[in-house]
């Protein structure tokens, strides 16, 4: 079985650059870390570091050990505090940022399981743009972020992305500007007046491109960050909006507008990011079970397949 504390001290040399400096932070004699890896070594019958001059490298078993190392340590510093944190019988902090463009209705039915779990959960949600979002992930803020794009490689933040489903979209209006523009959709989108979601969201990204595509030229006669704004002009009768179809039947219902038509072939999809590659948190597991199982599984454009990549 692993020595944890020897891996404990491998772990401090390597980030403190040698045994001397490791062992002045840890407060024990360079012989006791020396004598130390030299029996996690041995037990793991491989050199974990070679000597280059008067430093310590690496070797590429080391390399290894160090980034499952940190993970280990990552994980006990936050068991630590959970349950330091935590008074015993008190509910279990869900903390959560969803990206400013996700629907709202959308967010409240993927978190929305987390609720109902046997063992109570706090749930603390923040709504903000996901650059924000991910450098509180990256510091613990967060346990969770749910957002319409994968996390950016570039961003440099550790994380992992476990897509949720995907679904297709949705045109609504309301009643007499649906009936105006049912026919011949999607064609009739060319010229119609069109509220769109603000740009750099994924969804206007998608809408653009198909536009594009298919030469249809809408009167874009709002642009809205807020898809809660959004869908109250189109409630208005301002103009026809997109929404994604899995929320489309909740929408037609609670804002009272009909369904013009839906494109297969513009797909939203949704993501779970997390600093864990395994989800652990409950929470989090219900959110990813429930998505997969319930919200997108009617959806024509949803996928079946369990996709988790790594964005760092």
């Amino acid at each position: 079985m692993l020595n944890y504390k020897q891996l404990y001290y491998f772990w401090n040399v390597a980030k403190c650059g040698g045994v001397i400096r490791a062992a002045e932070r840890l407060n024990v004699t360079p012989q006791t870390i020396s004598g130390q890896l030299g029996e996690l070594e041995r037990s793991l019958d491989t050199d974990l570091f070679r000597r280059t001059g008067r430093r310590l490298e690496l070797t590429s078993a080391g390399t290894l050990a160090l980034r499952h190392a940190e993970e280990i340590f990552q994980i006990g510093n936050e068991l630590e505090a959970l349950l330091r944190q935590r008074p015993l019988g008190a509910d279990l902090p869900f903390r959560v940022g969803v990206v400013d463009a996700v629907p709202k209705s959308m967010a409240h039915r993927l978190l929305k399981p987390a609720l109902e779990l046997s063992e109570p959960v706090r749930l603390i949600c923040h709504e903000a743009k996901p650059e924000s979002l991910f450098g509180e992930l990256a510091i613990h803020k967060l346990d969770l972020v749910i957002a319409d794009r994968p996390l950016p490689r570039e961003l440099g933040v550790k994380g992992y992305n476990h897509e949720l489903g995907r679904s297709a979209v949705a045109f609504c209006a309301a009643p007499a500007l649906a009936d105006r523009y049912r026919k011949n959709f999607p064609r009739s989108l060319d010229r119609a007046p069109l509220l769109m979601p603000g740009e750099g969201t994924s969804l206007r990204g998608e809408i653009s491109h198909w536009l594009l595509k298919h030469d249809i030229h809408p009167h874009i006669v709002g642009e809205f960050d807020d898809t809660v704004l959004m869908k109250a002009f189109g409630q208005a009768g301002v103009g026809l909006f997109p929404v994604p179809a899995a929320i489309a039947a909740e929408v037609q219902h609670q804002y009272g507008v009909s369904v013009l038509g839906f494109v297969a072939e513009v797909v939203v999809r949704y993501f779970a990011i997390s600093q864990e590659r395994r989800l652990k948190h409950p929470a989090v597991i219900a959110v990813r079970q429930a998505a997969r199982r319930s919200l997108f599984i009617d959806d024509a454009s949803a996928s079946s397949a369990d996709r988790s990549v790594e964005a760092d």
